[in-house]
């Protein structure tokens, strides 16, 4: 079995790579360098007339990095719609772990006290690589995704990778990006500054849109 550790782990992202799991059962982890990303344009972001009223409603308590694991959890549930997932009990330590080195931030959803929903990503230099997201209340994880790249686009963030496209992210923007053209990207990104916790305009409505559609 390849040790990983999260030094290694942060270094594998630099060069474009990721691992994942067969299924949550398999303890085994493999390396994924994809031909095609999900890449979402930070000043690309879809927001529908109805999520954009459900920002503005204020309806979740959006939080940062309070319940990582919750979230990361979140992630990982099987579902009537995803009967299985590839985040085994190696991913949850492992970015476990990058987050406790401030390397690994969740954005959180929060609904009359209870986790409604969220996502996860790592975090090095100005790039940001999401890895999941999970809703258990209708938009919750759309509102945490608002609120993450308005955080970006305010820290002077470069790029928001998805990994791999899928029709429910292209509704909100993202876009299939050939693997040259990512790693064109990628040096650059990660060697810039961003600061993740420079926005603090998450309980302002008309802040966290203004920044999350820019020149929109």
């Amino acid at each position: 079995m390849t040790t990983i550790t999260p030094r290694i782990l942060l270094e594998a992202y630099r060069a474009g790579i990721f691992p994942m799991a067969e299924s949550a059962e398999d303890n085994a982890l493999y390396w994924v360098e994809p031909e095609e990303r999900g890449y979402f344009p930070l000043d690309g972001l879809h927001v529908s007339q109805s999520l954009r009223k459900l920002v503005r409603q204020q309806h979740f308590d959006i939080r940062v990095d309070t319940d990582f694991a919750a979230v990361i959890a979140g992630c990982a549930e099987q579902r009537p719609e995803r009967r299985s997932t590839w985040i085994n009990g190696r991913i949850r330590k492992l970015y476990g772990q990058l987050h406790d080195m401030g390397a690994c931030h969740s954005v959180e959803a929060w609904h009359e006290g209870a986790l409604a929903g969220g996502l996860y990503g790592v975090k090095i230099g100005a790039a940001f690589f999401g890895e999941s997201m999970f809703t258990r209340v209708s938009g919750a994880s759309k509102v945490a995704l608002v609120h993450l790249v308005a955080r970006l686009n305010f820290g002077g963030f470069r790029m928001l990778d998805a990994q791999f496209m899928n029709a429910h992210i292209a509704t909100l923007g993202a876009r299939p990006m050939k693997k040259a053209e990512f790693m064109a990207l990628l040096p650059a990104a990660v060697k810039a500054h961003g600061d993740f916790f420079a926005f603090m305009g998450d309980d302002d409505p008309a802040e966290v849109l203004q920044w999350a559609l820019p020149g929109k």
